[in-house]
């Protein structure tokens, strides 16, 4: 499956860190019923361009999201829930208040098609660089990038502008 504005985001259950520390489970297809949200989602907590663009850049511009009548801005990757939740805390998320969701096993990101590996990186079945508005399920934008180290067409600040 591609990424395409009309196609349904998949369901399935990631993991969030929850209050106790403790992995908690979240069913995705029922986050986002009803509900108008932005998934950005990225190779990987503590990586280059995630740490230096991809996330700062959704720490920016999360509140102006929000004011564009979004419900909720979350933040998807092929990670552990205790990682994704402790880089998300270093680079700002938590003030933020973005949602950091982890596909562990890679379901939701192997559903979508955007599953990559690149031993050199070290990175095996991670997930492309893209960001979705998804609107009761629905796709209504995508900006996927070519490449897994840019962070133009994702950012924070192009889905802002297309909101």
């Amino acid at each position: 499956m591609a990424l395409e504005v009309g196609d349904t985001f998949p369901g399935g259950t990631v993991l969030t860190l929850g209050d106790d520390g403790r992995p908690a489970p979240v069913e995705l297809g029922e986050k986002l019923e009803g509900r108008k949200v932005v998934i950005f989602a990225l190779p990987g907590a503590f990586t280059g361009t995630c740490s230096t663009a991809h996330m700062p850049s959704f720490v920016r511009t999360a509140d102006e999201i929000r004011g564009k009548g979004v419900d909720e801005v979350i933040c998807l990757s092929v990670n552990d829930p205790f990682t994704l939740s402790a880089w998300g805390t270093q680079l700002g998320a938590d003030d933020a208040e973005i949602t950091m969701l982890a596909d562990a096993g890679g379901e939701v990101t192997k559903a979508l098609g955007q599953d990559f590996t690149a031993p050199p990186a070290g990175l095996y079945g991670r997930s492309k660089r893209y960001v979705c508005v998804v609107e009761n399920g629905k796709i209504t934008h995508v900006g996927a990038e070519p490449n897994p180290g840019e962070c133009q067409i994702s950012s924070g600040e192009a889905v802002l502008e297309a909101l």
